[in-house]
C-alpha cells in the first residue's frame, strides 16, 4: 500500500490530485502506470478496487478519468474490472466487491 492507496481509502481527492501532480513531474509514464494506477496493496487490490469496496464513487470517477488516459483497454479490463483480489472473504472481481 502506498500514499495513493491511503488517499483513495479515505476519499481524499485533494491529496490524490497532489500526488498525481508530483508523479507527473517526477515519474516516467511507465512508473505512473505501474506504481499508481496498477499498484496493488497486500490484498491484491488497486485503487479502483479500494474505491469500489468502500463506496468511494468520487475516487472511482477520478481514477477512471486518469486510467482512460494512461491504460490500454485491455489493462483496464484485466487489471481493474476483472482482476482478482486476494483478501480472504473478499476474493472476487470488481463486480463482486461492489456488490458487498
Amino acid at each position: 500500500m502506498n500514499a495513493w492507496h491511503i488517499a483513495a481509502f479515505w476519499g481524499n481527492l485533494d491529496v490524490m490530485q497532489r500526488l498525481w501532480e508530483l508523479a507527473k513531474e517526477r515519474l516516467t509514464t511507465e512508473e505512473i502506470k505501474n506504481e499508481m494506477l496498477l499498484r496493488t496493496d497486500g490484498e491484491g487490490r488497486n485503487v479502483w478496487h479500494i474505491a469500489a469496496y468502500w463506496g468511494k464513487l468520487d475516487v472511482m470517477q477520478r481514477f477512471w478519468v486518469l486510467a482512460k488516459k494512461r491504460l490500454t483497454t485491455e489493462e483496464i479490463k484485466t487489471k481493474c474490472f476483472y482482476a482478482q483480489t486476494d483478501r480472504e472473504g473478499t476474493r472476487g472481481t470488481l463486480q463482486h466487491l461492489g456488490a458487498k
